[in-house]
């Protein structure tokens, strides 16, 4: 077995792989805060010959992460729900970018979108899961509630899929966009009697993005005795396409713009500061209080569990 073969299986089983690795430090605070951009945070780092993949890279916070690392010099994989739409968004970077299509609420795009990741035969230096929606009624995947399938379970089997390749790289992060709201999950935190989101849709979000950070929770233990790390962030409220069709009741004041809501992105992507931290949240650039769901290991245990048990066809 070859030793990316190797890094994969021992990642997904949660087995301990003998790399030579530092002990985790405590988490450093930085300088920047609520109103620092993504250009800022990155000043001065030069990320040529590393590559960055970045779901939903058309627009808000995704299409400003992508600008930014490929202005440091990565090359940033961005993808879109069709092909039209991460063309252009790629066409107005400068910087190396490749667009792909990945629709989250088709795990058979997922798969294929993975593939042609893996085909360009790159190790991934920063995995970036952002793509997200919001909405007001109740929507369904295949049973499932739509933002727990667009957020969470197309995020999983693309993790799956591209692990070996960011436990091959140097220094290989995952990166999990969250959120605050996480805080505001139905009673009880992930809803496993019933994912339909029938009885608790006015929370969907919520839960979803709770499903967020206890899935990088859990991938930073599977994770641990790897080069790679897994963390989890909230951008905060942004000004952005995700909030098309809310009502004003529901934007509040003094919203972020693009380039500050990327700069928590960007800053756990590729700060040289964090390059042992794993298994942390963070909020404006700096480490954050979580609710107790979301640290709640068993729960983060029991999730993966269930979510790979709904992917299974597509993440073999």
């Amino acid at each position: 077995m070859n030793r990316r073969r190797f890094l994969y299986q021992a990642a997904l089983a949660g087995v301990a792989a003998p790399l030579p690795w530092a002990a985790r430090a405590t988490t450093p605070r930085s300088a920047f805060g609520r109103n620092s951009t993504a250009e800022e945070v990155t000043a001065g780092l030069d990320l040529r010959g590393k590559t960055a993949v970045i779901t939903g890279c058309n627009s808000g916070i995704g299409f400003e992460t992508m600008r930014v690392l490929a202005m440091r010099g990565a090359h940033v994989i961005g993808t879109a729900r069709t092909m039209d739409k991460g063309r252009e968004a790629c066409g107005k970077i400068k910087g190396k970018t490749t667009p792909v299509v990945l629709e989250l609420t088709d795990f058979s795009s997922v798969v294929n979108c993975a593939d042609a990741i893996r085909a360009m035969n790159v190790d991934i230096d920063m995995l970036i899961l952002n793509a997200g929606i919001t909405l007001l009624d109740w929507q369904q995947v295949n049973g499932l509630e739509k933002q727990f399938v667009v957020h969470h379970l197309g995020h999983f089997i693309l993790t799956h899929r591209l692990l070996d390749r960011v436990a091959a790289a140097p220094l290989g992060r995952v990166v999990t966009v969250g959120s605050g709201n996480h805080r505001d999950a139905p009673e009880g935190g992930i809803q496993f009697d019933d994912l339909s989101g029938r009885h608790w849709h006015r929370r969907a979000y919520a839960h979803s993005k709770l499903a967020n950070g206890l899935f990088s929770l859990e991938l930073s233990q599977r994770l641990r005795n790897t080069r790679a790390t897994s963390n989890c962030l909230s951008p905060g409220p942004v000004d952005t396409n995700i909030r098309r069709g809310l009502p004003s009741s529901m934007t509040p004041r003094n919203l972020k713009t693009p380039a500050q809501g990327a700069a928590t992105v960007c800053y756990v992507a590729t700060h040289p500061s964090l390059a042992t931290v794993s298994g942390e949240y963070f909020s404006d650039c700096n480490p954050a209080s979580q609710s107790a769901h979301q640290t709640d290991r068993a729960m983060a245990a029991k999730l993966w569990q269930v979510s790979t048990e709904l992917t299974h066809r597509f993440i073999t």
